[in-house]
């Protein structure tokens, strides 16, 4: 096992990525509704998607009661 001094030095500057530049190279698109959760790729199971958008409408009621 090595010290912290004895690790070589890293110019974080130069390994850094903004979230953009991230998005950009992995080909990430913004979501504009919630509908484009609703991807073949994006949820194991249905049961899985139907359960967070059952969240997602209860958390928005419950502000209104």
């Amino acid at each position: 096992m090595t010290s912290g001094a004895e690790r070589p030095e890293v110019d974080l500057r130069r390994t850094h990525e903004s979230l953009d530049e991230q998005a950009r190279r992995k080909g990430v698109r913004p979501l504009r509704s919630i509908e484009d959760l609703h991807d073949d790729d994006a949820w194991p199971s249905e049961e899985e998607l139907q359960a967070f958008l059952a969240h997602v409408a209860a958390s928005r009621h419950a502000d209104l009661a």
